[in-house]
């Protein structure tokens, strides 16, 4: 999952792409300068969501709601999102809390925040509660998940094969979590691709890239940034190097618009494009703080779906990818067994 081979990456024909997927870390709220809590599960927030669905079905989006335990375990916002999900076809996948998320084992702490630090049977047992519990309160067991915090580990691909998941979305592209404890996401590129012990997982990775007349350089030129003091917010105030996630949280407008367009110019085939649910109310994350916060964060969901449907790229779901991807392959191993025979 961590180091992908060239031929794991996966790439479509035209009559596929390109296409954009919206996936919500559904979840708690929870003081994001503090440290992580089991108290901490209130879910008020997602009765503000059908807001932002609206306006994403509006550009005919259906998102995928990646649900924590304590979501998927309250009746008022699992009333909330199996409307979404029966009435609009959004699809509600999995996200893993490990502080929230029982059996509670593991001590509360930084690198257990991460649910791939855990040991393989702790991990596993909190990834089958999770997908118990959203498979008996949504009538339908899970096919995509996301790790909290991005916190994929050694066991964790081997474990959601073995669980029935068809689709991981934990990778972040050219980010690097170590000096928290967390996995490193360096060489991935931002494409889908199979991975798992039987190779029949998909990881689909944040869409994530670099701008700025030094782009061409990647991430050899950030990482060097990065080791200079000052050097790294220097280059991206002068736009020579900026690292854009394709995010409304931390990531202004116009930076997303022009990592769209680098992205639709070099042939990008899936656009994959997250954010926390408590950010549609304010006061719960760092991103949206007050009215005009959230203001500004339905305009860069205006702004950025506009500039996707201009350029041609149009909505797809989970399903569909896995669809597209087990028939691509299945279609080339037919072709492959056609050519042995007429080889014989």
């Amino acid at each position: 999952m961590l180091a992908p081979s060239e031929n794991q990456y996966i790439s479509f024909g035209p009559e596929f792409g390109p296409r954009v997927l919206v996936f919500v870390d559904t979840e708690e709220e929870f003081d994001w300068t503090q440290p992580k809590s089991r108290d901490s599960t209130s879910v008020k927030s997602v009765k503000s969501l059908p807001k932002v669905h609206s306006l994403m079905r509006g550009f005919d989006i259906k998102p995928a709601y990646m649900v924590d335990y304590p979501v998927a375990t309250t009746p008022e916002s699992v009333e909330v999102l199996r409307a979404l999900s029966e009435n609009e076809g959004a699809t509600i996948g999995t996200q893993l809390h490990p502080w929230v998320n029982p059996p509670f084992i593991e001590r509360v702490e930084g690198p257990n925040s991460f649910p791939g630090n855990l040991p393989r049977e702790v991990e596993r047992a909190k990834i089958k509660a999770l997908t118990d519990a959203i498979a008996e309160n949504f009538g339908a067991a899970p096919l995509v998940y996301r790790a909290g915090r991005y916190g994929v580990g050694p066991n964790t691909e081997a474990l959601l094969d073995e669980l029935g998941y068809r689709m991981d979305v934990s990778v972040r592209p050219y980010f690097d979590y170590r000096a928290e404890g967390g996995p490193s996401f360096r060489n991935i590129r931002p494409q889908l691709y199979w991975t798992g012990p039987e190779r029949r997982l998909l990881e689909l990775p944040l869409t994530s890239t670099f701008t700025g007349g030094l782009r061409v350089f990647g991430e050899r030129a950030f990482e060097l940034a990065t080791r200079v003091p000052r050097l790294n917010g220097l280059l991206s105030r002068t736009s020579l190097l900026g690292r854009v996630a394709l995010t409304p949280e931390g990531i202004p407008l116009d930076e997303a618009i022009q990592a769209i367009e680098l992205l639709v110019e070099a042939g990008t085939q899936i656009f994959s494009i997250s954010f926390h649910s408590p950010s549609v109310e304010p006061g719960h994350t760092p991103y949206v703080r007050d009215a005009r916060d959230l203001a500004d964060f339905y305009a860069w969901w205006d702004g950025v779906l506009t500039t996707l449907t201009r350029a041609g790229v149009k909505p797809a779901s989970v399903e569909e990818v896995v669809a597209a991807a087990h028939a691509q392959r299945d279609g080339k191993a037919s072709a492959g067994l056609a050519e042995q025979a007429v080889s014989v």
